[in-house]
């Protein structure tokens, strides 16, 4: 009898310890999931914060770009402007997208010079240039290097060219040729919102540069720094590596802007967007012609 007892006694004593054991692995449990879960709503809540101090951003870009003191307004030639703003360090860069290669109006040798600065072969860079020639004239007849239905049709591609101009950058990546790796690398660096085939150097950023006739990279960032040393209300002119000389005034109303605002826990968010400056028929000072968040080079 003493024995058995004693042993019913360790029996229940085992299965005690079995118990707690499985409490204390369902309490953890529950501890994990909600420090989980307060990780995670955390870092909504800062990466939402994050986006609306961007979009701030954003607004400054604009209103600086809509402000109409010359001696004050900030250069759209992709220089940096800092803020600060809600818990967040904000930085901006905006470019006038007259200094970017223009799909719909780019001629077609610029074109492909242009690619070939890009790290293309010759014939690749003909090839992809009269296909986007050919994808935005209205025409059938193919260029020398160039594709029309027929060249799609034999590519198996289910479609064929647009023959009307590009209405988005994004279209790009339908045109005979292109991969989309070369798309990533040509996406920052071309726009259909310009306001003709020539670039405007006071506003492009070096890798176009490095496509206009005797400018190589390094020449072409080397411009970039000088030009970002001065304001266009200085009046003055510089000198590509070429001889060129550039006016640093003039451009358009249509600019990419980039936001980035980073907190001090380093959660950040990032807005890249094309906009169209002034007043529209709602009284709007602004219209979002491109969106695009959290996008990194």
């Amino acid at each position: 009898m003493t024995f058995a007892a004693g042993h019913s006694r360790g029996v229940v004593l085992i299965v005690v310890l079995w118990i707690l054991v499985l409490l204390s692995i369902t309490v953890g449990f529950y501890s994990v999931l909600a420090r989980t879960e307060t990780l995670q709503s955390r870092f909504l809540f800062d990466v939402t914060q994050a986006r609306y101090a961007a979009e701030a951003g954003l607004h400054r870009a604009v209103f600086e770009m809509r402000n109409p003191d010359f001696q004050t307004r900030w250069v759209p030639d992709g220089r940096s402007y800092l803020m600060e703003f809600g818990g967040a360090v904000i930085e901006m860069q905006i470019t006038d997208v007259s200094g970017r290669i223009d799909l719909n109006r780019t001629p077609a040798d610029l074109m492909a010079e242009f690619l070939i600065s890009r790290g293309l072969g010759d014939e690749r860079a003909w090839q992809i240039s009269d296909a986007i020639e050919d994808w935005r004239d209205p025409d059938d007849l193919p260029r020398l290097y160039g594709a029309e239905i027929d060249e799609y049709d034999a590519a198996s591609y289910p479609y064929g060219p647009a023959n009307q101009p590009f209405q988005s950058v994004d279209e790009l990546q339908q045109v005979i040729g292109m991969s989309f790796e070369l798309f990533q690398r040509l996406e920052g660096l071309i726009t259909v919102h310009g306001r003709g085939g020539q670039v405007n150097p006071a506003f492009a950023p070096a890798e176009v540069l490095a496509g206009l006739p005797d400018v190589d990279l390094e020449g072409a960032r080397q411009f970039v720094e000088e030009r970002q040393q001065v304001h266009p209300s200085d009046m003055t002119a510089l000198m590509l590596p070429n001889g060129q000389m550039v006016n640093l005034q003039g451009g358009g109303g249509v600019f990419s802007i980039r936001s980035r605002a980073t907190l001090e826990n380093g959660a950040w968010t990032q807005i890249e967007a094309t906009v169209s400056v002034g007043t529209d028929t709602r009284g709007r000072p602004f219209r979002i012609l491109r969106w695009r968040e959290n996008i990194e080079d």
